[in-house]
């Protein structure tokens, strides 16, 4: 199994728009990102966000790159200090692959306890559009296979 942890693209500030919409270099930094996704061997997965405008864009644009057997759905408990603990269980019972869009600290936490058993343990260094690849080994344990930001593509 693998699991797609993708943080949201850059978004406005709050003073600007409450909603956070991505910002024009956020939607061309995701744009990019979906890009080599659909590039990749990666099949059609399923996308879950968090529900806050920020990662349902991310989403909607990483899907639309990936063609229409992906299938965005907002889940709750993504929110960026909600507890990861049942969602790491969840993703750990799980045979199919599935992409998580969301927040920092979440997804941080979340890798943290999937690779370390501890979310405290701050293991992967996010970045604003970016993908991290974590994949289910043998013997149930987790490791990095891949990470890709936008700044590292043309």
């Amino acid at each position: 199994m693998k699991l797609y942890l993708v943080q949201h693209g850059e978004a406005t500030t709050e003073e600007v728009d409450p909603s956070r919409p991505l910002t024009a270099k956020g939607r061309l930094d995701v744009k990019k990102i979906a890009s080599f996704l659909k590039g990749s061997p990666m099949g059609p997965v399923p996308i879950h966000h968090s529900g806050k405008t920020r990662a349902r864009q991310t989403a909607e644009i990483i899907a639309v790159h990936l063609g229409p057997e992906c299938r965005v759905q907002e889940k709750d408990s993504l929110a960026p200090n909600d507890p990861v603990q049942g969602l790491a269980k969840e993703v750990s019972e799980m045979t199919g692959d599935l992409m998580i869009v969301g927040h920092l600290p979440f997804l941080g936490k979340l890798a943290s306890s999937l690779l370390a058993g501890s979310e405290s343990k701050n293991l992967v260094a996010f970045r604003q559009g970016g993908v991290v690849c974590l994949q289910r080994n043998e013997e149930k344990g987790w490791q990095v296979a891949w990470m890709v930001t936008p700044d590292l593509l043309k």
